[in-house]
């Protein structure tokens, strides 16, 4: 009688299954995926060992340059009207052009070729593209290109915009 009398509780729903794997998975997701982002992020991954990354640091000087001398030549002021329907606009821009001491003097004598080069490709770009947020990156890089190929042999090492206003 005692058999038949005990009452099992379980037998009125189905068995509930535990959702402590799927959360314990999610957990362990999240904390691989933020581990591996941050030994990517700092260096650790990714080919820049401690041994690399190291020796990059070694070679800035105390103003955060990398290596070497650094030489500026600046480009005049360049100022491009621009189409619009209702009023005029204008651009006006300008840049210094990064290049080595040794090299400095001979960027300086071409500048009249450079400020052609910059004038006709800023006076070709659509309005429309210069509104773009990301418009300056783009630009600089297109007119950096620009600006080696005209060097030559020269070292051109960078384009710094020093103002891009667009009224």
């Amino acid at each position: 009688m005692s058999d038949d009398s005990a009452v099992d509780t379980d037998e009125g729903g189905p068995k509930k299954k535990s959702k402590m794997p799927l959360l314990l998975g999610l957990v362990l997701a999240v904390v691989l995926g933020g581990g591996g982002f941050y030994a990517t992020y700092s260096g650790m991954l990714g080919g820049s060992g401690s041994g690399e990354s190291h020796a990059a640091a070694d070679s800035h000087d105390e103003s955060g340059r990398v290596g070497g001398d650094v030489a500026f030549v600046p480009i005049e002021p360049i100022l491009v009207s621009l189409p619009h329907e209702s009023m005029p606009r204008h651009l006006r821009f300008r840049a210094e052009i990064e290049t080595t001491p040794e090299h400095q003097a001979a960027v300086a004598e071409i500048m009249p070729r450079i400020l052609d080069v910059l004038n006709s490709y800023l006076r070709a770009v659509a309005t429309e593209d210069l509104e773009r947020p990301t418009a300056l990156i783009r630009l600089r890089a297109q007119m950096l290109r620009r600006i080696q190929l005209i060097a030559g042999d020269r070292e051109i090492r960078d384009l710094l915009v020093t103002e891009f206003v667009l009224n």
